[in-house]
């Protein structure tokens, strides 16, 4: 048997994902933690487990075994897509409020099982986003677009595009809102979303390779375009329902639901993200009343976790204030000028927990409450994240000196681990963290295996995302495993982070409002030639750039507007027409198409085709229903008009990112050999892991 290489690795381990624990649900007791974990780096079948807080004792609650391959209902497999989840098994469950059950689909087949005693009881129902009401007492799904509880439809749908319970397309891909209803703290009724699609386009996914095969029609708002109507409405068990009452032509987003115990929170926003509305509802009437207000002249961030209360009922919220995301509690700024909040992870009592940073490549935790005041919970360099309840502090740490995550379980007096049975990377990663040119990019530099300083000039690969929501110069090694393995083949590898990426502030971030090229571009040159004056290795006339989705798009628009600079360039499902990307994603940085359409020529990169003149790979996934394949469809014919030499890879049956093992591996190595082509060097063995 041929040695494991690490394309054959990375694609069979989803990226280092398989195998970690997940999913963590923490008893308000502080007695258990409810996960998820396969049981190897390579298994992608996940099993439910818990954790005795006070013993350290795992104990295997569901074991799925080997997935019958059922076919998944459209809806799931849409949250799947947009969850970019290649798991099997269990991927996702719910709690009661006590954490003494839980309920998930396994097969589209709807089951519970004790917590305590592990008894698992089948349902008798098929459906997706399966939840429990706060008693344990009903189940609530969603199956046909209808709402259903204990099996019963309670909300069906009132036209033919018209969905319950489910979020729409832009809630679930740009606003990280996955879930469309919410149960009351009481468990008399339910919060559920009304969506109607027919006044969205509908656009289409066909199969190429399988002619056979009817398209996929799917309701895409592109930019411009009309979004989904989307209304909210309080329903009794037995289908009695009320509508909840705001602006909604003035706020048609809704981004984000809290339901506690001290209260209904609606987070709704206008169709030019300038402001936001956090609204108090009343659960009887439907009525609101607003408790704040922001606004911003670009657009307001939607940070994870907030709108939130604590049980003495303060607002938990973030405000934009000294070029800081600072948490607000209350009436209060919590957090000093420069630690920048990414997240609340959890409130538990009148105690907050949010993700935050002062560093752009660290994440860490903080908690606050007014009892303690501020309080840093990380202090190892690295990444962190995390929950709390009951008292229990989960915290999931990796960092640049070690494989994998590291979870553990604090209660104040002591602490116990999750384990993790992540694969290890065949190769391991020799990162260097720099700090480049006159904006302190941050970037991440590796060098092939063994490489002497000095001993011969290397070609440069370029590896970016550099998007918007989106940072890698990040202190987590094996998120570094490819670039590592692209320098064993030859490069040198640099990573930047410019402006526009999250973890430097409000400023920073809106840097790029009404162009979302100019500012990305310059800084990854920028960075390029900075690193080559401290690094003298590096051979400027041979550059080149790969990378996907919005790396992919820099990397073509690179070779097109900066071919001084770039020499190659390999573009993953690049969005090359602005227009074509959807309305709460592309609308927030470029603003209207109609009001500000320079904006998007400027952030479009079909029209510089006759530009070209350095080689150029477009890569596809023709199944992908987030950036679709007439991006790269319409930049190659562009470049055929123009006659321009290029080469277009489409992939069949492959989505927004690959998740074939062979494809998701050769396509690693095809980009290999196109670099070798394109800039031409000394080859490593090609056995090379």
């Amino acid at each position: 048997m041929p040695p494991l290489t690490l394309p054959r690795q990375h694609a069979r381990t989803a990226r280092f994902k398989l195998g970690i624990p997940r999913d963590f649900t923490i008893s308000p007791d502080g007695a258990r933690v409810v996960f998820l974990r396969s049981s190897a780096g390579d298994d992608p079948v996940n099993r439910l487990w818990t954790l005795t807080v006070a013993t350290g004792q795992e104990r295997l609650l569901v074991d799925p075994g080997t997935p019958s391959g059922a076919t998944l209902s459209d809806a799931e497999r849409a949250r799947r897509e947009r969850t970019r989840e290649r798991a099997s098994g269990i991927v996702a469950y719910a709690t009661d409020a006590a954490v003494t059950k839980a309920v998930y689909a396994l097969d589209g087949e709807l089951h519970t099982v004790d917590l305590l005693t592990g008894a698992i009881t089948p349902l008798g129902a098929a459906g997706s986003d399966p939840r429990l009401d706060p008693a344990g007492q009903h189940v609530a799904h969603v199956s046909d677009g209808a709402l259903h509880v204990d099996g019963r439809p309670v909300l069906t749908p009132d036209g033919p595009e018209v969905t319950w319970g489910l979020p729409e397309h832009v809630a679930a891909e740009s606003m990280a809102r996955h879930r469309g209803y919410w149960w009351a703290p009481d468990g008399k009724r339910l919060l559920v979303a009304r969506v109607d699609n027919a006044g969205v386009s509908k656009w289409h996914l066909s199969e190429p390779a399988d002619p056979g095969r009817p398209p996929r029609t799917m309701a895409y708002p592109a930019a411009g375009t009309g979004n989904a109507d989307v209304t909210l409405w309080l329903t009794t068990l037995a289908g009695e329902r009320t509508e909840v009452m705001w602006d909604r032509t003035a706020f048609e987003y809704v981004a984000a639901v809290s339901w506690t115990g001290q209260g209904l929170l609606v987070l709704v926003q206008s169709r030019d993200q300038r402001t936001t509305r956090v609204l108090a509802a009343d659960p009887e009437t439907g009525a609101t009343t607003l408790l704040r207000e922001d606004t911003d002249a670009a657009w307001l961030e939607l940070v994870p976790g907030a709108p939130d209360r604590t049980a003495r009922g303060e607002l938990v919220w973030t405000v934009d204030r000294d070029d800081t995301r600072r948490l607000m509690v209350g009436d209060d700024l919590v957090t000093p000028p420069g630690l920048q909040v990414l997240r609340i992870l959890a409130v538990d009592g009148d105690t907050v927990l949010a993700q935050c940073c002062d560093e752009p490549t660290e994440r860490h935790l903080y908690s606050y409450s007014r009892a303690e005041g501020l309080v840093r919970v990380t202090s190892e360099p690295g990444l962190h994240t995390g929950t709390r309840a009951g008292g229990v502090t989960l915290v999931v740490t990796r960092t640049l000196e070690g494989h994998g995550v590291r979870v553990t379980v604090t209660d104040g007096r002591a602490s116990t681990r999750i384990g993790s049975n992540g694969a290890v990377p065949v190769l391991r990663p020799k990162v260097e963290l720099v700090s480049l040119g006159k904006r302190e990019l941050r970037g991440a530099i590796m060098f092939p295996t063994g490489h002497v300083p000095g001993s011969r000039r290397l070609p440069v690969l370029l590896n970016p995302y550099a998007g918007p929501m989106g940072a890698l110069v990040l202190r987590g090694l094996d998120d570094f495993a490819v670039s590592q393995w692209f320098a064993d083949q030859g490069f040198a590898v640099l990573v930047v982070d410019g402006r526009g990426t999250p973890g430097r502030g409000p400023a920073w971030e809106r840097a790029i409002h009404l162009d979302k090229l100019s500012a990305a571009l310059e800084d990854q040159a920028d960075a390029l030639h900075a690193a080559a004056g401290r690094f003298p290795d590096l051979d400027l006339g041979r550059v080149a750039i790969r990378g996907w989705s919005y790396g992919g798009y820099l990397a073509a628009a690179a070779v097109l507007r900066h071919p001084d600079v770039f020499h190659a360039a390999i573009a993953g499902a690049p969005v090359t027409d602005a227009r074509l990307y959807d309305t709460h994603w592309q609308e927030r940085y470029l603003g209207h198409p109609d009001q500000h359409p320079e904006a998007y020529d400027r952030s479009s990169i079909v029209a510089d085709a006759p530009n070209l003149r350095r080689p150029l790979m477009l890569l596809h996934g023709l199944a992908d229903d987030n950036v679709f394949a007439a991006h790269t469809l319409r930049l190659s014919a562009a470049l055929l008009a123009a006659g321009r030499p290029h080469t277009v890879l489409p992939l069949s049956g492959v989505s927004h990112m690959a998740a074939q093992e062979d494809v998701a591996e050769n396509l690693l190595l095809l980009e290999r050999d196109f670099l070798h082509r394109n800039l031409p060097q000394r080859f490593p063995d090609d056995s090379a892991t």
